[in-house]
C-alpha cells in the first residue's frame, strides 16, 4: 500500500496533549489513542484532543486569492516531487533525497528544505517561493525572452526530448552570438515549468503517452489504495417532499452534495440545503469532509453515534462540473495540498462510486420516507408525495446522518468486497497482516481558516463609515487604521481589501489584513439588523427596481427585506413558492450561526463592538463580487 503524504498518527508519533509532549504507544479505534509521556504512563486520550509536532505557522499566511497561478503551478510540481519523500518520513535516506534533487537539478540542501518547509505546516502554500523586492520590474531583455522561447519549441518540446540543462545552454550559447546577456540556466527552466504538463508531454512523447498518462483507464479507480486517497464529489435532487417547519405544508426536494472515499466507500461528509448546488455547497462539502464531525454530531442529538472519517483527502473527484474552475475553489484545495479533477465526458466508470451510492441512498428514502417523489413517474403512479409528505429539512439530515453511520457504513458492500465501508476504512487506517495501515489522519491545526479558505470572496474599500458591500454598511473599530490608510484624494484608486462571507448569512464579513495576515471579523454597522442572506438582498433590490426606486439606501434595504418576509409569512399557507422562501430563509440563518464561532485553537480573530461611527458620504453600489455558482 502507497503512504500517505500527509500528517497522520501512528505508533511512534510525537504529539501533544493539553500542552505535554507525548508518544503514541497504539491506535485503539479510530477516534481514541493510547499516549505515554516521558515518564512512561500511559493513558487514552481521544485523537480529536491532540496536536501533531509541528512547528505551526505564526498564523502569519497570506490569502490565498492574491497568490499568483504560476506560484500555486510551481508549489505543485515541488509537492509532487518531494511527496514520496514525505511519505518514507524518518526513514529516507540522503541517496533518495539526492535522486530527487538530481530529477528536479537542483541541489540536495533545496530539497531538504522543501521537505522541512512542507512538513513544518502541511500547507502547499509553505512550498510557495518568497517574493522578492524586487517583484514586477523587468529583468530580462525581451531579445533574450525571444530567444529562449524559440530554443525551447526547437530542442525541448521535441521528440529528441533533450533536458532543460542542453536547452540553457543553448540559449546561453545564442545569447551570447548575439551579444545579449546569458540567461540563468533556472529561467530557463522556469519558461520550461510555465508550459503545461500536458503539452509538454504531448509533445516530448506523442498524443498517445500523454493520453495514458493523463486519460485513466477503465476498471477500478486509479489511484485509490488508502483511505483519502481519492474522494468523489457529487450533487443530486433527493427523492423526497419536504414539509416546512412552522405550517407543515409541503414545499420542495432538497438538493444533496455528498463526498464519498472511493477506497472505503465510507461517506466521509455531506451538505444538504434547498439550493440549487454550486461553488459553496462544494466547499462546505469538502471543509466537512476534513473536519472532525464531533460538533455535526452533537448538533443533531447523535453523540452517540462514531463517525471516524476526517483529514486532508489527496485527490478529489468531480463529475465536468464548473466549480474547481474558478480560481478561489481550485486555489483553497491546492493550499491544503489536494489535487482537484474533473471527470472527462463519456467516462461514465469515472462517477460510478458516488452515483453507485445516491442508488443506494434514495432506494432507502424510496422505502422508508413519506413524501417520497420515487426516481421517476412509473415508479410513482398514483402516490401522492406531497399530500404524505411529514419531513422537515432539519428532520431529514438527522435521519439521512442516522442512516450514513448506522445502515450504510456498516453493511456489506460489493465494491468491497462484501465489506462493510468502515470494515474496509479500520483496514486501510490500521493495516492489517498483508497490508501497512496509513495510520489515523492528523486533525487541521486551524479549523477555523479552513473554512473561510473554502468561502467565497469580495474586494471592498474601507471608507470613513467602514466597509459598504451590496448597500450593507459593516464597522468595527479594527477598521478606523485601515480608513486612514489611503489618500484622501485618491478617489477610485482607493486600496481594496479582502473580504470572505457567507451568502446565507450577511450579518458579518471576515476582512484580511495583508500586514498582519489576519482575518479581522466585521459586523453589521448597525447592530439591531437581522440577519439576511445574499438572496434576499437582491431580491430586495429588485423589488425596489420595480417600483422605480433603485437605491442603496441600508434603511430601505432593510425595511423592503422586513416588507418580504410578512408576505412570506401571511402567505406560507397559501402557496408552496412562499414556504420555500421562508423555509430557506430559515436555513440560511441557522446553518451560519455557529458555523464561524472563534473559539477553536489557531484562529485569532479580530472583533470590536462599534462605538462611535463617524457619518456616512455617498457611494457607489459594490458590484466586484465573487458568488458561489
Amino acid at each position: 500500500m502507497i503512504m500517505l503524504a500527509k500528517t497522520r498518527i501512528l505508533p511512534g508519533s510525537v504529539v501533544y496533549h493539553e500542552s505535554t509532549r507525548y508518544q503514541v504507544v497504539d491506535l485503539v479505534s479510530a477516534t481514541h489513542l493510547v499516549i505515554k509521556n516521558h515518564d512512561g504512563k500511559t493513558k487514552t486520550v481521544k485523537a480529536s484532543d491532540v496536536t501533531p509536532d509541528l512547528a505551526q505557522p505564526s498564523g502569519s499566511l497570506p490569502d490565498l486569492s492574491v497568490i499568483p497561478q504560476d506560484k500555486w503551478e510551481r508549489a505543485l510540481e515541488i509537492y509532487l516531487a518531494i511527496q514520496p519523500l514525505l511519505a518514507m518520513g524518518v526513514g529516507r535516506t540522503r541517496a533518495d533525497v539526492k535522486k530527487v534533487a538530481d530529477g528536479m537539478d537542483k541541489h540536495v540542501a533545496t530539497v531538504y528544505r522543501w521537505i522541512d518547509d512542507y512538513e513544518s505546516s502541511g500547507l502547499l502554500s509553505s512550498l510557495i517561493r518568497k517574493t522578492r523586492k524586487d517583484v514586477g520590474s523587468k529583468r530580462l531583455d525581451p531579445q533574450v525572452e525571444e530567444i529562449i522561447k524559440q530554443v525551447i519549441e526547437e530542442l525541448y518540446l521535441d521528440s529528441q526530448r533533450r533536458t532543460p540543462t542542453k536547452v540553457a545552454k543553448e540559449a546561453r550559447k545564442r545569447c551570447k552570438q548575439n551579444g545579449l546577456p546569458e540567461p540563468d540556466p533556472q529561467t530557463v527552466r522556469t519558461r520550461i515549468l510555465e508550459i503545461s504538463e500536458e503539452y509538454r508531454m504531448r509533445k516530448r512523447r506523442g498524443a498517445k503517452a500523454a493520453a495514458e498518462h493523463f486519460d485513466h483507464i477503465q476498471g477500478s479507480f486509479p489511484g485509490a489504495e488508502y483511505p483519502l486517497a481519492v474522494v468523489q464529489i457529487d450533487h443530486t435532487p433527493m427523492d423526497v417532499i419536504l414539509v416546512d417547519d412552522v405550517n407543515r405544508m409541503p414545499i420542495n426536494r432538497p438538493f444533496l452534495t455528498i463526498a464519498t472515499d472511493v477506497y472505503s466507500k465510507m461517506c466521509v461528509g455531506y451538505y444538504l440545503s434547498l439550493d440549487h448546488p454550486g461553488a459553496l455547497a462544494t466547499g462546505l462539502c469538502i471543509s466537512r469532509a476534513i473536519l472532525g464531525k464531533e460538533s455535526i454530531l452533537a448538533s443533531l442529538g447523535l453523540d452517540d453515534m462514531s463517525w471516524p472519517c476526517c483529514g486532508v483527502m489527496t485527490r478529489i473527484h468531480t463529475d465536468n462540473a464548473k466549480e474547481f474552475r474558478g480560481n478561489l475553489l481550485g486555489i483553497a484545495t491546492k493550499q491544503y495540498g489536494i489535487i482537484a479533477e474533473r471527470r472527462p465526458k463519456g467516462r461514465p466508470h469515472y462517477g460510478g462510486h458516488v452515483e453507485r451510492a445516491f442508488r443506494t441512498f434514495m432506494h432507502e428514502v424510496h422505502n422508508e420516507l413519506p413524501g417520497t417523489t420515487f426516481s421517476n413517474v412509473r415508479e410513482k403512479l398514483e402516490y401522492d408525495a406531497e399530500g404524505r409528505a411529514v419531513m422537515t429539512i432539519d428532520a431529514l439530515e438527522k435521519w439521512f446522518t442516522l442512516f450514513i453511520l448506522g445502515v450504510y457504513h456498516q453493511s456489506p458492500h460489493a465494491g468491497n468486497d462484501g465489506l462493510p465501508p468502515i470494515i474496509k476504512w479500520d483496514r486501510g487506517v490500521y493495516g492489517t497482516d498483508n497490508e501497512i495501515g496509513t495510520g489515523v489522519p492528523m486533525r487541521v491545526s486551524d479549523e477555523e481558516r479552513l473554512k473561510l479558505d473554502f468561502m467565497p470572496v469580495i474586494m471592498a474599500t474601507v471608507q470613513r463609515y467602514g466597509i459598504q458591500i451590496q448597500g450593507v454598511h459593516y464597522w468595527c473599530d479594527a477598521l478606523r487604521h485601515f480608513a486612514g490608510d489611503h489618500d484622501p484624494n485618491a478617489g477610485k484608486n482607493r486600496p481594496k481589501y479582502i473580504c470572505r462571507y457567507d451568502p446565507r448569512n450577511l450579518s458579518k464579513i471576515w476582512m484580511f489584513d495583508p500586514k498582519s495576515e489576519k482575518y479581522i471579523e466585521v459586523p453589521y454597522r448597525d447592530l439591531s439588523r437581522p440577519p439576511v442572506s445574499l438572496w434576499e438582498i437582491k431580491e430586495s433590490k429588485r423589488q425596489l427596481k420595480k417600483e422605480s426606486m433603485a437605491t442603496t439606501n441600508e434603511e430601505l434595504i432593510f425595511k423592503t427585506i422586513d416588507r418580504m418576509r410578512e408576505l412570506v409569512a401571511d402567505e406560507a399557507g397559501k402557496t408552496k413558492a412562499a414556504r420555500v422562501k421562508r423555509q430557506k430563509q430559515k436555513q440560511w440563518n441557522s446553518a451560519s450561526e455557529g458555523a464561524l464561532e472563534n473559539t477553536k485553537k489557531g484562529f485569532k480573530a479580530v472583533v470590536d463592538k462599534p462605538e462611535s461611527v463617524p457619518n456616512s458620504e455617498s457611494f457607489a453600489p459594490f458590484e466586484g463580487i465573487r458568488e458561489a455558482e
